[in-house]
């Protein structure tokens, strides 16, 4: 079927009640210690105790179930969520799923796509070249190509996230949100600019992969060199198109953290909450850090969007 970028509030608010269960109305709460440490009011959202560990899984299932049965089966690239997502969702349809993933991917997240029922194939040395390697695979099988940032479905599973974060009585000054590809921060986006245009919509990208903040700012996509930053999962060096456009309506400003601002973040969310989260999932706390003379006493909120760290990593960043 014929899929484009675009996003509507309407099937933001249907896939609210569509998704898998397991995906939905995850825990999102002040932690005080937190607060203490940054002097910002800050409501976790947290996206990583799942069976994927990571958010991902919200825009997959609202994919898949727009998408409808795919006797070709489908085909992806990811660093290892998306991936998890696409082959939770494809496995409890019956679709095949193949996902392209760097010779670099994470190998926790590689097993773990797996172990849920994707054919995983490391092509490349970063994920740009691996999506190559997915589109030569739906090129030449009829598998559908299923791109993270360019299929509006995926933006509007994810921005339930918003929808669900507005439920709680006190607004929000600002959102940080870790940027990728985009569909996290367009859905929600969109979602808060309708229900609380107050709110001040922050992306978060990492300075060694700076590719999505460079385009947002000369209002063009721009591509970059090899990435070089420990947030795998945010790490862009090709910009989607379309969905830098749809940014344009959707975010107030993009930034940039360091990998060392994000292991102060990790450690600082694991001493105060006990989380153990990836990089990418405390992009948003370094930001919050980052900026916290600016919003203190203000409230602002961060979704923890993904926690699959491997024990190597634990050791390193964590203790």
């Amino acid at each position: 079927m014929a899929m484009d970028a675009s996003i509507e509030i309407d099937r933001i608010q249907e896939a609210a009640g569509l998704i898998d269960p397991v995906f939905r109305d995850t825990p999102q709460y002040v932690c005080e210690p937190l607060n203490d440490r940054l002097g910002v009011d800050t409501v976790l959202k947290v996206e990583c105790v799942n069976p994927i560990r990571s958010f991902k899984g919200r825009g997959a299932e609202y994919l898949l179930h727009r998408l409808g049965p795919q006797p070709a089966g489908l085909v992806c690239a990811s660093a290892g969520n998306f991936g998890q997502g696409m082959a939770y969702a494809a496995r409890s349809r019956g679709v095949s799923l193949t996902v392209f993933a760097a010779l670099t991917a994470n190998p926790l997240k590689v097993d773990r796509m797996r172990a849920l029922g994707a054919k995983v194939i490391l092509d490349g040395p970063d994920f740009d070249q691996a999506k190559d390697g997915a589109k030569r695979h739906a090129a030449s099988t009829g598998a559908f190509y299923v791109e993270d940032g360019l299929l509006g479905p995926i933006a509007e599973g994810a921005g339930t996230i918003a929808l669900e974060l507005l439920r709680m009585a006190e607004p929000l000054d600002a959102v940080f949100v870790p940027l990728g590809n985009g569909s996290l921060i367009n859905g929600m986006g969109l979602w808060l600019k309708r229900a609380s245009p107050a709110t001040r919509i922050i992306a978060v990208c990492p300075a060694g992969g700076p590719s999505m903040e460079i385009s947002w700012r000369a209002g063009k996509p721009i591509s970059t060199g090899p990435t070089d930053t420990i947030a795998d999962g945010i790490a862009v060096r090709v910009p989607v198109p379309e969905a830098l456009e749809i940014m344009r309506t959707a975010v107030d400003e993009v930034m940039l953290v360091t990998d060392a601002e994000i292991v102060e973040a990790m450690r600082l969310l694991h001493s105060t909450t006990g989380l153990a989260v990836e990089p990418a999932g405390g992009a948003g706390i370094a930001a919050i850090a980052k900026r916290r003379d600016e919003f203190a006493g203000k409230r602002v909120a961060t979704p923890l969007t993904g926690g699959n760290i491997t024990d190597v990593q634990m050791r390193l960043w964590l203790y």
